[in-house]
């Protein structure tokens, strides 16, 4: 009753406005139509909006909803109907226009996100200023602010009125701290104690490693995604009608501490009491039942579901039935807390690819791109081969981007064109620059590298480096399709200068004069055979203190020989990345053999396995491990002096001096040994205030090995170990490598070095 008078009284007041605004006249007939007071709005825009012409017979009424189309538009603060003879005469006051929008002290959102939110309010640049509008507008940067958790945000606006009626609008923000998160209770919880549920969510409450992440500042759209993992959790493992109740947020007056209630209702948990399949089924049940992760009487599983429907939709793709569609119901008996499911299946029509189209790769030839196919024109369309071949796009290293649509060719129900979208990068580099490095001391180096030489995806490279270990100038070809089934064939010719004494080896130089010639054959999408050939001279010459060991092999020599080097190797590579790896393993068996033709006969096996493992959201575990042997055979007796294996420094047990691990000679040096194992277990860190994790990294580490010599057996109570902590930042100089490391069980005489570096091209 009060609200029907209360409409009654707004719609009398509205009429009383707008009748005000209309001079009472007789009715007559329009002859004219005149508009005064326009400043911006054109005359067309207003005829437009005004619902009389020119030779409209007009009274209070036609004017009256004449002056509520007007203001209806918004456009302006007043408006006015008169009547002069037989014209009508339209007076308007225009609202000013926006002439510019700025923000001041806004950190947390950039201004470009905030402007997207007004506008999305109908306030921006070129608009109309509207007084109400404006008051909302306030109102939603603070939601802005909200949602990131910053509750204490305090916005100062002013509009300043400028000539030809615009004004300009300025916002001045405060936005305060981020509110952290104090307490997350979770209330209806019989099954699972509230800290396992709360270890699952993102958010956290404010401890000693907050300060490594944002994970303790509250956050809306964070919030919603952990009530999804929770609901995630509990669909998981049989609780099919578990349910979010409501969810409480409180702030503290002070609007710096959060506290989160989750009110859930858990129900019962449910096994699963029967798996079938139907509708068209295009191969024997078994085939599919195989691709089936959810089993009778398993605990209902959401994730085992939607695994099974993602495996039977997958194997389907690759037969060429692109469209699948796999859709699982469930039966619910409440009774007996049971759930039998049913997967009905619909592949559709098997599609056929027409054509493979490349776009925006200007410079290389579509032959580079075409061999890196798994899909086959002509063939019938596999969803795995196509995101292989992107993936290959994308391993090679000359595109920025690679995107991949299979629109349907136009007439037809069974057919697709597959087209790829590259965005090419430089595939070539200069390097120019210095570096230094504990071991290698300054070291200068120039490098010209062109991975993709004239469109062609051969490589080409020369390079010049010096330091105080050694002088290095060395060209390279390779061709990655030699063959058109992926075969590879390099070229490499090299010469060498090196004093190792330099190194913390034994005291001799060599000159080392030789070419290598590689091949590698693909087996697998991960997997390759490497086999090489490598003729070398070398010229050894002892040093002024060296010791009888090395006069001894310059002595077996005659101080200089030359060796015959066959190499072969597997690897299997799945790492998404070769320096700063994120995800992936590595294991490689590569064999040198030095082949009779040559003045030294010998042979060296190494063996290396890494892995990268994610722990958590925030943490991963790297291990690395190497095992070296090698020996003598024919007229020599053990593997030669200069082929030896060391150990030490950054690129395997830190904390002692680089090289100078394992067996020493006569003089008291590093002479390395014929076997090596080295070994380490890396945590991978989160990196605080930096988003780019593909150019730095941070881990503490433990390492451990050691080097062995003729005669001598691994022994575990031998083995030299350290712990610390590392960095890597890859600069525009080269990678810097840090480390801070302290050895736990070194020996009397080990070499130890706790700081360890090095800046550009690394020995």
């Amino acid at each position: 009753m009060h609200a029907t008078r209360s409409a009654r009284i707004c719609l009398f007041l509205l009429a009383l406005c707008f009748a005000s605004n209309a001079i009472a006249f007789e009715p007559f007939v329009v002859n004219d139509i005149r508009l005064e007071g326009l400043q911006r709005i054109s005359a067309g825009t207003i005829f437009n909006y005004l619902p009389i012409k020119v030779g409209d017979r007009v009274d209070e009424v036609r004017t009256g909803e004449a002056l509520r189309a007007l203001y209806k538009t918004g456009f302006f603060r007043d408006v006015r109907i008169e009547r002069e003879g037989d014209s009508l005469v339209v007076f308007l006051q225009e609202r000013p226009s926006i002439a510019s929008i700025e923000f001041t002290g806004n950190k947390e959102l950039d201004t470009e996100a905030l402007l997207e939110s007004l506008e999305q309010e109908g306030f921006a640049q070129g608009r109309v200023f509207n007084r109400s509008t404006f008051d909302q507008v306030e109102q939603e940067l603070k939601r802005a602010y909200f949602a990131v958790g910053r509750y204490g945000v305090k916005i100062t606006s002013t509009v300043t009125p400028l000539e030809r009626n615009r004004v300009g609008v300025s916002f001045e923000i405060s936005e305060g701290a981020v509110a952290t998160i104090k307490q997350i209770n979770i209330v209806g919880n019989t099954a699972y104690d509230d800290d396992d549920l709360v270890d699952l969510f993102a958010l956290e409450t404010t401890g000693f490693w907050s300060w490594l992440s944002d994970a303790d500042q509250y956050s809306r759209q964070k919030l919603s995604a952990d009530l999804e993992t929770l609901r995630s959790f509990y669909l998981d493992n049989g609780y099919i009608n578990f349910n979010i109740d409501s969810t409480q947020v409180s702030i503290t007056p002070d609007k710096k501490d959060v506290y989160i209630t989750v009110n859930i209702t858990e129900g019962n948990q449910f096994t699963v009491s029967d798996v079938t399949m139907t509708g068209e089924i295009l191969v024997p049940k078994d085939v599919l039942f195989d691709l089936v992760v959810i089993k009778y009487g398993d605990i209902f599983s959401r994730k085992k579901i939607t695994e099974t429907s993602s495996n039977i939709s997958d194997w389907l793709g690759n037969e060429g039935y692109a469209f699948a569609n796999i859709n699982a119901v469930p039966e619910i008996d409440e009774a007996n807390k049971q759930v039998a499911l049913t997967f009905f299946l619909d592949p559709g029509k098997r599609v056929y690819v027409r054509r493979i189209n490349f776009k925006g790769n200007t410079s290389t030839q579509d032959q580079v791109l075409r061999r890196e196919m798994r899909q086959l024109e002509g063939g019938w369309i596999s969803t795995g081969a196509i995101e292989r071949s992107k993936l290959r796009l994308e391993r090679l290293g000359f595109f920025e981007q690679v995107n991949v649509e299979t629109p349907a060719v136009e007439g037809t129900t069974d057919q697709v064109d597959v087209n790829f979208s590259v965005k090419e990068q430089s595939s070539g580099s200069l390097i120019i620059g210095a570096g230094f490095s504990q071991v290698a001391g300054l070291t200068f180096n120039i490098g010209l590298t062109e991975r993709n030489f004239l469109g062609t995806g051969n490589r080409v490279s020369a390079t010049i480096n010096t330091s105080d270990i050694n002088r290095t100038f060395a060209l390279g070809w390779e061709d990655p399709y030699f063959t058109q089934d992926g075969v590879s064939l390099g070229v490499d010719a090299f010469y060498r200068k090196t004093n190792a004494s330099e190194a913390n080896l034994a005291d001799y130089n060599t000159d080392e004069l030789g070419f290598r010639v590689s091949t590698g054959v693909p087996i697998s999408e991960f997997n390759t055979l490497d086999f090489a050939i490598k003729p070398q001279k070398t010229e050894f010459e002892p040093g002024p203190n060296a010791s009888q060991e090395v006069l001894d092999f310059a002595a077996q020599t005659g101080g200089d020989y030359v060796t015959y080097t066959f190499s072969a190797g597997w690897a299997s590579d799945t790492r998404d990345s070769f320096l700063l790896p994120t995800r992936g393993s590595l294991i490689s068996l590569v064999g040198d053999v030095a082949i009779p033709g040559g003045d030294l006969t010998f042979y060296r096996l190494t063996l290396r396995y890494q892995q990268i493992i994610d722990l958590t959201r925030l943490f991963a575990l790297r291990f690395d491990t190497e095992l070296g042997y090698g020996d003598g055979f024919g007229d020599t007796q053990d593997l030669p002096l200069t082929e030896n294996f060391f150990a030490g420094g950054l690129r395997s047990v830190r904390g002692y001096e680089a090289n100078t691990l394992g067996p020493r000679d006569s003089n008291g040096e590093p002479i390395g040994g014929d076997k090596k194992w080295t070994g380490t277990l890396e945590l991978i860190l989160p990196l605080p205030f930096i988003r780019d994790s593909k150019a730095f990294r941070i881990t503490t580490f433990v390492d451990a090995g050691n080097v062995f010599g003729p005669g001598q057996s691994f022994e575990f109570a031998e083995l030299r170990a350290s712990a610390g902590i590392s960095g890597i930042w890859v600069s525009p100089f080269g990678p810097l490598t840090i480390s801070l490391a302290y050895p736990f069980n070194d020996q009397a005489g080990d070499d130890i070095q706790n700081f360890q570096f090095t800046l550009g091209t690394a020995f």
